[in-house]
């Protein structure tokens, strides 16, 4: 039995200096203006909570994967997105355990924040370096996760840096994804449904082993779901194919109908020679998908059929887009399928950036009981694996 995560209120912060991790890796346009703020806002109850009791924070992020250091992906635009949601000045430091960040932090007083640049301009920190680790442990006193997103990285602000504080703690996000995660998977109100997609089977292979004794329905979709109907014998055309996977796909066919478990795959999709915006789109159903074509969405006749399973579903885990939802023409399934779920009485849950970005532009988000803010954490969650983050943060 794994202990309990300590929490930020477990802890006595007066007064203290706080690391705290976040999950600042937000989308930007072509101008570096900030598309979608919602990891920053949901960073705001734990930075709040240290402030109130009288700490000096600082906090540190990743942003993009920055093969060196460039403006480009500085945290500069989340520095001030997040003063003025706060209403407070951010520090940012230049560096990231460099002079100028290590003389700010030392300098930092009571209920002050310091944002540290992008932690990916340190080589050390995706390599989870133990020098890197101890150069930002050595700026704080207590150090608090709260960036679900990268719990499964063993990266050096998230795992190799809890080996250098006594004490550790989770932020209430955290605690709140993880709590999402358990009580999805213990106790779901039934019938659940688990509604997979994205392009494919590879990544979520796991998820779906750990998902089909738990579940009642299963709807697969996007790319993923070409594998699964060449395993039945279907002509894909040119569609996405892990043909590697075959076997699994068919071994998770019939594991599902040994537990009885309701597995429901496009009966129809959108075609196109090409993944293009300019190229012919046309609807077929799945078995009549002609030679050079491939699917980049599932059809109306899916969507139809999708939006029956999900009827009667009392809980609803989503996580994976129906089709290449970046091009317009091969959205309208994921974007239906937000409303479909947006339009339920289930407690739903989305996980992964892809399905979030739909879920926003569908404008459901407000009617989802819970956005996850990282995709391979949660995935990592369902499959039941313990976080390199997290593992640290148990009372043990």
């Amino acid at each position: 039995m794994k202990s309990e995560i300590i929490s930020i209120k477990d802890i006595d912060l007066a007064k203290k200096k706080v690391f705290i991790r976040c999950d600042f890796n937000v989308p930007q346009d072509d101008f570096l203006n900030i598309t979608d703020d919602r990891r920053i806002r949901s960073a705001i109850p734990t930075i709040r909570y240290c402030l109130d009791n009288g700490c000096s924070v600082i906090l540190a992020s990743h942003l993009g994967r920055p093969k060196e250091i460039s403006t480009k992906y500085s945290l500069e635009p989340v520095a001030k997105r997040l003063s003025r949601l706060m209403s407070k000045e951010v520090l940012l430091a230049k560096d990231v355990v460099g002079e100028d960040a290590k003389k700010k932090a030392q300098n930092l007083g009571a209920s002050e924040i310091l944002m540290l640049e992008n932690l990916r301009f340190e080589k050390g920190e995706t390599k989870n370096d133990e020098n890197l680790a101890k150069e930002l442990a050595s700026m704080a006193e207590i150090y608090i996760n709260d960036a679900f997103g990268v719990c499964h990285r063993a990266h050096a602000s998230v795992e190799a840096i809890t080996r250098f504080f006594d004490v550790k703690a989770a932020g209430f996000l955290l605690q709140k994804e993880i709590k999402f995660a358990d009580n999805l998977l213990r106790h779901p109100a039934r019938p659940f449904v688990a509604v997979v997609g994205g392009s494919k089977v590879s990544g979520k292979l796991q998820a779906l082993i750990n998902l089909l004794p738990k579940v009642d329905k299963l709807i697969i979709g996007g790319g993923m779901a070409f594998t699964f109907l060449k395993a039945l014998g279907y002509d894909i055309g040119n569609s996405l194919l892990e043909e590697e996977l075959l076997e699994d796909a068919r071994a998770i066919m019939k594991r599902g109908r040994e537990l009885g478990v309701k597995i429901y795959l496009p009966v129809d999709v959108a075609v196109a020679r090409t993944c293009s915006s300019e190229s012919f789109m046309s609807y077929v159903p799945t078995q009549e998908i002609p030679s050079g074509f491939m699917g980049l969405d599932i059809g109306p006749a899916s969507g139809k059929l999708f939006r029956e399973a999900l009827a009667d579903a009392q809980t609803i885990w989503w996580n994976g887009p129906m089709g290449v939802f970046e091009i317009e023409k091969f959205a309208k399934g994921s974007l239906k399928m937000a409303h479909f779920i947006g339009d339920s009485h289930a407690t739903t849950i989305i996980g992964g950036g892809d399905t979030a970005d739909v879920v926003a532009r569908s404008g459901e988000a407000d009617e989802m009981t819970f956005i996850s803010t990282g995709g391979g954490a949660s995935l990592e969650l369902i499959e039941g694996k313990e976080l390199p983050g997290v593992k640290p943060l148990r009372g043990e």
